[in-house]
């Protein structure tokens, strides 16, 4: 493997009432608070009440700001950094998914800057401080619970972009698996693809004598194959949304990725789809994933095989690696498909109409992808290969 240094400060409690663990933590940074949601689910669902008991309790002085989109906007995060700049916030309690997590760290990063938050996202200013975070999780699906990296988008200019901080690392997260008992179906499905995604990302990596992040991976993704289906089956099963949670946090906190370089390729094309048609993250990971699995099966098929067949079962007796290899990514677009994740881009109806600019924004640093490098020409057949 790789050498590598290891830092991920974030302080974890897990488990039912864990939001308790609020009254100990919140003291330490200060009375003002803005707490980061979206939609409104978490009034619904009584996550709301329970937090602002807390928080009351406390004398805290609380702000909120509200409406956080599944693509989290720019434009969303500057109204954040303006009530934190007006109001002296002492620190940020997001409440909810990835993308409310993401939006916050452009909050609390933009927070500490003169500049334009964008400006952050375009790394054309690194954020070397930020005001304290702290998550309170809602979704299980991105590990931005205990990780310093965002995906933010620019409507106005078409642009979707992961950026990241050491200083944007939340202080502490609440995880609490009977906050997502409801979830809707089809986010407890995206959340399922985008934990895989971001797994086969980091284990598709050129890396030698990994076999520790091997099997984790490995074990990570037969276990949510086994619980998936279960929990879309008894979505208030806690032991089922116990281990989805904890796959989702694992799944992208720098453990999976020790000693190797993931590619992220696939995350990079499919953050220029969404760009143009916003549609569901985990969706267009569902749908180009498998793509981009076809077109790079000749970087090293060895690696896709073992896949195959350490994941999935595939029966390599009497085969090539290729048709081993193969198997095992029908096997993956199966498996999604099968939990009702989408398989074409067509299914978004999304056609070719837009493929010259998306291609232009995969390509905004040159070629891409460290298990394999994409041109131009790899990221439009990527994309025709998923209509």
């Amino acid at each position: 493997m790789n050498a590598f240094s290891f830092y991920n400060p974030v302080k974890i409690h897990f488990g039912k009432g864990s939001i308790e663990y609020l009254r100990k933590e919140l003291p330490q940074y200060g009375k003002n608070i803005l707490i980061v949601y979206g939609g409104g689910s978490i009034k619904a669902n009584g996550v709301y009440e329970e937090i602002m008991t807390i928080l009351n309790d406390l004398n805290m002085n609380v702000f909120e700001l509200s409406g956080v989109e599944p693509n989290p906007r720019v434009e969303t995060a500057r109204k954040g950094i303006e009530i934190c700049k007006n109001n002296n916030i002492d620190i940020v309690l997001a409440v909810g998914g990835g993308s409310v997590i993401d939006c916050s760290k452009l909050i609390v990063a933009g927070a500490k800057i003169d500049e334009d938050a964008w400006e952050l996202v375009t790394k054309k200013v690194f954020g070397k401080e930020a005001l304290p975070l702290a998550t309170v999780l809602t979704l299980a699906a991105t590990a931005s619970e205990m990780n310093s990296g965002s995906v933010i988008t620019n409507l106005e200019t078409k642009e979707k972009f992961s950026w990241g901080s050491p200083a944007c690392f939340p202080k502490f997260s609440i995880l609490d698996p009977s906050y997502t008992f409801s979830v809707p179906e089809n986010q407890t499905v995206n959340g399922v693809v985008d934990t895989m995604s971001h797994i086969l990302e980091q284990y598709f990596n050129n890396a030698a004598n990994t076999p520790i992040t091997d099997e984790m991976s490995e074990g990570i993704l037969r276990t949510l194959i086994d619980v998936a289906p279960k929990a879309l089956q008894d979505p208030s099963n806690y032991e089922h949304r116990e281990t989805l949670m904890l796959a989702g946090t694992i799944g992208l906190n720098g453990f999976l990725s020790l000693g190797s370089r993931g590619d992220w390729a696939t995350h990079n094309i499919e953050h220029a789809v969404s760009a143009y048609y916003d549609i569901a993250h985990a969706g267009g990971l569902a749908i180009l994933f498998p793509s981009w699995m076809k077109h790079n099966l000749h970087a090293n098929p060895a690696r896709f095989a073992k896949l195959a067949v350490n994941v999935f079962n595939i029966e390599a007796n009497g085969k090539t690696d290729e048709q081993v290899a193969l198997e095992g990514i029908e096997a993956l677009s199966a498996f999604w498909t099968s939990l009702g994740a989408p398989a074409r881009l067509a299914d978004y109806q999304i056609d070719a109409t837009y493929f010259d600019e998306m291609v232009a924004h995969c390509m905004i640093n040159g070629p891409f992808g460290n298990f394999n490098k994409l041109e131009a020409e790899d990221v439009r057949t990527i994309l025709e290969m998923s209509l």
